[in-house]
């Protein structure tokens, strides 16, 4: 898929104000610091779609963006915000799991995880959540530049290994680096086939 053109639509901060729309939705979410942002820059081909912040947990609102006239990507708040007080943190939570959970626009959900790290309880604990509603959802292994190929590899065999003692069937996932591009056009092929289906 070639993207001709991204636009911001609108930010909702809880369900009932999200826009109507016929457009199917790819929803984005990570922990904070995972690099969404960078990547949905990336993925749309511009460096300012999505604002980046050094400041972790930046996203407060569902994001909307109109790609290709045809679908939509929607940036959403991740979830470990940080320096967020804790009733806006709850906002925040509820917002989003309405959003999953009901917005019937939704086809997949990216759960984007930093492979550099070892398995976290809290992706663990949200891809749980995704299957246990029945929300289609794919893994993004961020940040794949940060670190040497073999500890990457090695991460993300342990993350698989991790999620099949609570989830039957292993997900799809793909490979990123917003540094080499990496990913892209795996992730947006994704995409054009689910849009097809």
């Amino acid at each position: 898929m070639k993207i001709t053109s991204a636009n911001f639509l609108t930010s909702s901060p809880d369900l009932e104000r999200c826009p109507e729309s016929e457009l199917q939705e790819f929803a984005f979410i990570g922990r904070s610091n995972v690099g969404k942002s960078s990547l949905i820059n990336l993925l749309a081909g511009r460096k300012d779609l999505a604002k980046v912040s050094s400041t972790p947990g930046a996203t407060r609102l569902i994001n909307f963006f109109v790609m290709n006239q045809g679908w939509m990507l929607v940036d959403l708040p991740g979830y470990g915000y940080a320096k967020v007080k804790k009733d806006s943190r709850q906002q925040f939570q509820r917002a989003v799991s309405d959003y999953l959970a009901q917005r019937e626009q939704l086809s997949c959900v990216f759960v984007l995880v930093d492979s550099r790290l070892t398995p976290q309880a809290i992706d663990l604990d949200f891809c749980d959540w995704l299957a246990v509603g029945g929300i289609p959802f794919v893994l993004i292994f961020t940040k794949t530049d940060k670190s040497k190929a073999g500890k990457v590899k090695a991460n993300v065999e342990k993350f698989l290994e991790a999620l099949s003692e609570r989830v039957e069937g292993e997900p799809r996932y793909f490979m990123s680096s917003t540094k080499t591009g990496k990913g892209r056009g795996e992730i947006l092929d994704f995409v054009d086939q689910v849009l097809k289906a």
